[in-house]
């Protein structure tokens, strides 16, 4: 067994009706790996509140490593609004939050969606309560130890893991 170099990896690069919107992240190496995951599970886009550490931040290029180029991101002033413009647009909007009607990721059917908007919160403060009322839903990850929380990454991870694979299947069986 090899280990394969990047560039030696055939891929074709797959884009989903998928955004991704950043309620406030507070950290550079989160908004750079956000970056990192999102582009690396065809995300078609981002949207970064103007709070968070811009693009020309040195953390936010270390931790995107490029990936930046080939994704859209969108700085954003208020998540309220961009998540009514996005319902405007036909996305549903579901947050990536523990409440008290949140569905498990596992067991949400993301296929009858055309359009979704995925919003995360920030690190220490999750989503903003009036943003959370403005969402079509909410979805959570099943945890099996003590911890009820992950890393706004590591989440985000699991969670377009789930979104791209039902996606994907099913663009795969309708070919």
């Amino acid at each position: 067994m090899e280990q394969l170099a990047h560039e030696s990896i055939k891929k074709r690069p797959q884009t989903f009706p998928i955004v991704v919107i950043a309620d406030e992240l507070r950290t550079p190496q989160n908004v750079g790996m956000c970056l990192r995951v999102c582009e690396a599970f065809g995300v078609s886009k981002f949207y970064r509140n103007d709070q968070s550490p811009d693009l020309d931040n040195r953390m936010v290029q270390r931790t995107a490593r490029n990936t930046d180029k080939f994704l859209e991101v969108q700085a954003y002033e208020n998540t309220v609004n961009t998540i009514v413009k996005l319902k405007t647009e036909g996305y549903t909007v579901l947050a990536l939050e523990i409440t008290n009607s949140s569905k498990n990721i596992h067991q949400y059917s993301f296929t009858k969606h055309s359009k979704i908007a995925l919003l995360i919160g920030s690190e220490r403060f999750g989503i903003d309560p009036d943003a959370l009322l403005q969402c079509d839903g909410s979805i959570d990850i099943a945890m099996f130890g003590l911890n009820s929380s992950m890393n706004v990454v590591n989440s985000l991870s699991v969670c377009l893991y789930e979104i791209t694979k039902q996606l994907n299947t099913t663009e795969n069986t309708l070919s």
